[in-house]
């Protein structure tokens, strides 16, 4: 048997590994929605600036993650199209295996949560780096040389062994081991967006950024960040600060699967989806300007990226303050026209 993908199965060029993964399953079940439209519709935008004690400052615009009390994403954009869906785990790697087989040999593409620091197909410059929350698709296999395809958000399939998948699903390396998670859904009651999902998830985005529970997520957690990045030099030496620097760059480029400014520009893109399923044409215009907040926000990844590379990173610190600050405003007046739109 040779190694090639199931019949019909596109590889397609995607922004973000959760929203493109789920774009290349849909795609394949014939399901014609954009991948702006999952994140948007899953309510998957916001900001979150975390710090804690053995793990470097992260900075990020995704939210909505699966876990406790939290449907995440995935299940979001799902439920809002009539699509079940449901996430696996487990903890034995032979139970994983046969329930990624059984679903294959249906075939069907899978989704699955790995670490990406056990995918041979990146580099890390000879550095070691563990992420457990990469989000991929099987797109075919061939159990006589026990080899995967895997589609990914570049163009193109990536073939690995059963072996580096198996490390990959089952890595214990934190803050997300990805636990062998994996993915079903199921498309037979699938409806298009209708307008008041559209709706709704725009006004639950601008909640969690005008009214997040804690300080450190939304308008307010982008406020914190300008502040507290001025104390990284303190608290960093500087082999770890220009590793932050550079994996915060990475978190808000397009680079890092945000497609760039920190998903700010994917979801401009939505809001002018939003407007011509809802009729509400101001949702257009402030995607305008979801675009011009993108643009400040590579501006910062920017600095981050000269961080990196100059000798003593520490000394372009102070030079993030005020664009974030200046972003701060910016995002705090678009969420807050966009709820008024919303009702």
């Amino acid at each position: 048997m040779s190694l090639k993908p199931f019949p019909d199965f596109k590889s397609l060029a995607t922004h973000h590994c959760v929203t493109g993964s789920m774009l290349h399953i849909y795609r394949y079940n014939e399901i014609p929605i954009s991948e702006e439209m999952i994140l948007g519709l899953g309510s998957g935008m916001g900001f979150i600036y975390w710090q804690q004690k053995g793990i470097d400052p992260f900075l990020g615009g995704r939210v909505n993650l699966v876990k406790p009390g939290e449907e995440g994403l995935e299940h979001t954009a799902s439920r809002r199209l009539g699509i079940e869906s449901a996430t696996f785990n487990t903890t034995s790697a032979r139970k994983a295996e046969k329930a990624l087989l059984e679903l294959l040999e249906a075939k069907q593409p899978v989704m699955l949560r790995v670490d990406m620091g056990f995918l041979p197909y990146f580099e890390f410059g000879g550095e070691e780096y563990h992420f457990g929350y990469l989000t991929i698709v099987v797109a075919g296999y061939d159990p006589e040389t026990r080899q995967v395809l895997l589609a990914d958000r570049d163009l193109g399939l990536h073939s690995i062994s059963w072996e580096n998948l198996a490390k990959a699903r089952g890595s214990t390396f934190k803050p997300f081991p990805p636990k062998h998670s994996w993915y079903t859904f199921d498309f037979s009651l699938y409806h298009p967006p209708k307008p008041v999902d559209v709706i709704l998830s725009i006004q639950e985005a601008a909640t969690g950024m005008l009214e997040p529970p804690i300080s450190n997520f939304g308008v307010k957690g982008i406020r914190k960040a300008a502040k507290r990045i001025l104390k990284w030099s303190d608290e960093l030496d500087e082999r770890a600060l220009r590793r932050t620097c550079f994996n915060i760059f990475v978190f808000i480029d397009a680079m890092g699967g945000t497609g760039g400014g920190i998903f700010r520009y994917m979801y401009g893109r939505y809001l002018k989806e939003a407007a011509e399923i809802t009729g509400i044409d101001a949702f257009a215009a402030v995607g305008e300007q979801f675009k011009v907040i993108g643009d400040r926000w590579q501006d910062v990844a920017d600095i981050f990226k000269r961080a990196f590379d100059v000798d003593g990173p520490a000394t372009m610190l102070p030079e993030t303050t005020e664009p974030l600050m200046g972003i701060a405003d910016m995002e705090q007046e678009s969420w807050g026209r966009l709820r008024e739109i919303a009702g």
